[in-house]
């Protein structure tokens, strides 16, 4: 009987040094830290995983909000690329870009109303849009409490990186 015992509390005690153990021998943190080890030798903004039951989103932080000098003068011409930008974007003394190429979304879908409207306030973190690429709609949300002066980009229009999406003003 004491055997039986003494080999339940020795099986018990590996256990529990497995347990310790389980997350460094994770496969599944394997696959992650080489999901973000491709992400950074590659550049990737964002990186979503679904198999084996998990979802992970690893997404590399960056500023949404840049400064845009202020035009003093002179034809203000569109943007070269797919001109869903609009000209006037360079009198805004702050905008916020697009950190992807993809479709502006105003709404979580067509006919559904705008995240925001000209005139609104927003908060930290307040989803302002969606930029679809590649099937995924990414939520682009505000970095700080802001008003959102006017909307710079027509919904359902193409946008590349760094496109101007709207010109704010900082509350």
């Amino acid at each position: 009987m004491k055997k039986t015992t003494v080999k339940k509390a020795a099986t018990a005690k590996k256990a529990k040094v497995t347990a310790k153990t389980a997350v460094k021998e994770s496969p599944i943190l394997k696959e992650v830290k080489q999901l973000y080890g491709f992400m950074q030798d590659n550049n990737i903004d964002t990186i979503e995983y679904d198999q084996k039951g998990l979802y992970l989103r690893l997404v590399k932080a960056k500023p949404a909000v840049v400064p845009v000098p202020v035009n003093m003068g002179g034809m203000v011409s569109a943007s070269a690329g797919n001109g869903a930008v609009a000209p006037e974007q360079e009198q805004y003394k702050e905008v916020i870009k697009s950190s992807l190429m993809g479709i502006f979304f105003r709404g979580s879908t067509p006919s559904a109303p705008p995240f925001v409207k000209e005139g609104a306030r927003v908060n930290k973190g307040d989803v302002i849009c969606l930029v679809e690429a590649m099937k995924v709609f990414n939520e682009m949300r505000a970095e700080f409490p802001c008003i959102i002066k006017k909307v710079l980009v027509e919904n359902g229009k193409p946008v590349k990186q760094g496109d101007a999406l709207f010109a704010i003003e900082r509350v």
